[in-house]
């Protein structure tokens, strides 16, 4: 059982650990070499392994599920995808002092998407719709309930009401908190998923997409992945699009009124959450947030 006192824990990880873990768990990658890859995600250290592999190491416990669950789904995902997705190469285990699971993958070259690169391309808006389309459709023979796997189960956004409203405090004089608390107000009181469930990325912003030759190419970090409403994923219209190319992607994809609003309150609320844990000591962050929130309220 996870302790408060041990959730926080987070280990030491360092070049010199992960050639234990890799040598030792991975003898035919042994002659591969290391490099640090950073900036990287708040989830994960990761290290490029050779020239086609990945290690990635979590940094906390709310992470340490992510390796198993993608190497069970993403391998079957990835032929349903339009967009090239990191499928797992393997699984290590525990060792030399680190505590948790964790992963090699497939390297996908690419540069990580920017906003000025892609924001007003509406054949990058419908694209992103085509691969949300695609990864909603999958159904295995063999489909989880909803809520049946804890792994694939996220808090519903009402779950967030008490922090995001917190939050709306904190950030008083730097955004609109009116307008904020007017648009969390209406994505709780909007209609929910009434659908079956489906499945979504979880954690789906422009820094987990990948480009080459300025063409969207790779959508990476699937450790949120899960099942039940697909208004998380509509968080991506708020990082990386403008108003016009939004509207492209919500026809794509075929967004109702009801989840449009859905997906708003989650970019407000994740964007309000990096927003007052990163961006004091962390400009590229505040920069990224401050867009996601104001284009939340934008709409």
């Amino acid at each position: 059982m996870t302790t408060e006192a041990s959730a926080d824990h987070r280990p030491a990880i360092d070049a010199a650990l992960v050639r234990k873990l890799v040598d030792t768990q991975f003898p035919q990658w042994t002659r591969l070499p290391l490099e640090l890859l950073d900036p990287a995600g708040s989830d994960h250290v990761i290290y490029r392994l050779g020239e086609e592999l990945s290690v990635r190491l979590p940094r906390h416990a709310d992470a340490i599920g992510q390796a198993r669950k993608e190497a069970e789904w993403l391998p079957r995902l990835a032929p349903h995808l339009p967009l090239a997705i990191p499928v797992p190469a393997g699984v290590g285990e525990p060792a030399f002092g680190y505590p948790w699971p964790w992963a090699v993958s497939h390297w996908l070259d690419g540069e990580v998407a920017t906003v000025e690169a892609l924001s007003d391309s509406s054949e990058t808006a419908v694209g992103l719709a085509e691969f949300l389309t695609a990864l909603q459709q999958f159904t295995p023979e063999d489909m989880p309930d909803e809520g049946a796997r804890a792994d694939l189960t996220v808090e519903p956004l009402a779950d967030r009401d008490r922090e995001t409203r917190a939050a709306i405090a904190d950030v008083d004089g730097v955004f609109d908190t009116a307008a904020m608390t007017e648009l969390w107000d209406q994505a709780l009181s909007a209609p929910g998923w009434g659908r079956p469930a489906v499945w979504f990325h979880g954690d789906f912003h422009t820094g987990n997409l990948l480009t080459v030759d300025g063409r969207l190419s790779a959508v990476i970090d699937f450790g949120e992945l899960g099942i039940g409403d697909p208004a998380r994923d509509l968080i991506i219209a708020f990082t990386l699009m403008s108003a016009g190319t939004r509207a492209a992607f919500r026809a794509a994809l075929g967004v109702d009124d009801a989840t449009w609003t859905r997906g708003r309150g989650w970019a407000l609320a994740t964007g309000l959450n990096a927003y007052t844990s990163y961006a004091a000591v962390n400009p590229r962050v505040a920069a990224q947030t401050t867009r996601q929130i104001t284009q939340a309220l934008i709409g």
